[in-house]
C-alpha cells in the first residue's frame, strides 16, 4: 500500500486525472488531498465528481479544506462576492464549472462536502495540512485559520513541539526543484511544500506534484488544462 499526498489541483480536472494514471493508483493505496479543489482552473465541479467517483469505486480518499474553498462558504454564507475573488482567484471559472453565474444555485451537496473537510491529519511520522502551522500559538493545532491561510512560517518551527514528525502542504507555489531539494533539507526545516502551482504558466512551474509517504519520491504532471499566463496572486 503506498500513501499519496497531492494538494491545489484548481479546477484542473483533467491534470489530477493523468496524475493519479501515471501514480497508478489503486483502490489498496490512500489518497490524501490537502485543499484548493476549486479556482483558477476549468473545471472546479469536475475535480469533486472525480474525488467522489474514486470513493464510489472502492479508493480510500481523504480531504482536506484550503483556503479556496473557505472562501467559496463564506461568499455563500455572507451572500457576498469577496473582494478582488473573480478575477484574481477564479472564482467565475468556479461557477462556470457548475453551469452557473450565481452562487445561490451550487447544489447542496457540494456545499455540505466542503463544510465537512478537515483542517489536518496526522498519518504516520507526517502532519498533513493545507498551508501550514502558526507555531506563535500555545497549540498549532488550535488555529484553524493559519492551517488554511499562513506562508512564511518555516523560521517559527517549534521543533521540541514537532518532534520527529515533518509537515506536508501545499498553498505557496514552489518551483519543481525546490520542491524535490526540500527532502535533502529536511534535518533542517522539516516541512515539505508540494505546490508547484498548476493552473500558472510560468518557468518551474505548471505541474501537479503527488508525494508518496513512503518512499518519499515526487511525481509531477504537467498541467493538460488551460493555463493561467498571468502573474501569480497567492491568495
Amino acid at each position: 500500500m503506498k500513501k499519496y499526498v497531492i494538494s491545489d489541483i484548481h479546477g484542473c480536472a483533467k491534470t489530477f486525472k493523468a496524475l493519479l494514471d501515471k501514480i497508478s493508483l489503486s483502490p489498496k493505496d490512500e489518497l490524501y488531498l490537502l485543499g484548493d479543489y476549486i479556482d483558477r482552473g476549468p473545471d472546479s465541479k469536475g475535480v469533486i465528481d472525480y474525488i467522489w467517483h474514486l470513493e464510489e469505486t472502492g479508493h480510500t480518499v481523504h480531504c482536506l479544506r484550503g483556503n479556496h474553498e473557505q472562501m467559496f462558504l463564506h461568499a455563500i454564507e455572507a451572500r457576498v462576492e469577496l473582494l478582488g475573488i473573480q478575477e484574481a482567484r477564479g472564482y467565475a471559472e468556479t461557477l462556470a464549472s457548475f453551469g452557473t453565474s450565481n452562487i445561490d444555485t451550487i447544489p447542496t451537496s457540494y456545499i455540505k462536502w466542503m463544510k465537512g473537510l478537515a483542517f489536518y491529519l496526522e498519518v504516520d511520522q507526517y502532519i498533513l495540512v493545507h498551508a501550514g502551522l502558526n507555531f506563535k500559538s500555545d497549540n498549532p493545532f488550535d488555529n484553524k485559520t493559519e492551517m488554511i491561510w499562513i506562508r512564511h512560517w518555516y523560521e517559527g518551527i517549534d521543533r521540541a513541539w514537532l518532534g520527529d514528525r515533518i509537515i506536508v502542504h501545499g498553498h505557496t507555489p514552489t518551483r519543481q526543484l525546490e520542491i524535490k531539494n526540500s527532502i535533502r533539507a529536511l534535518a533542517e526545516i522539516p516541512a515539505i511544500d508540494i505546490d508547484n502551482g498548476c493552473p500558472f504558466e510560468s518557468l518551474g512551474f505548471g505541474h501537479l506534484c503527488a508525494f508518496e509517504l513512503g518512499t518519499q519520491t515526487f511525481t509531477f504532471q504537467a498541467n493538460i488544462d488551460r493555463l493561467e499566463s498571468t502573474s501569480f496572486n497567492f491568495s
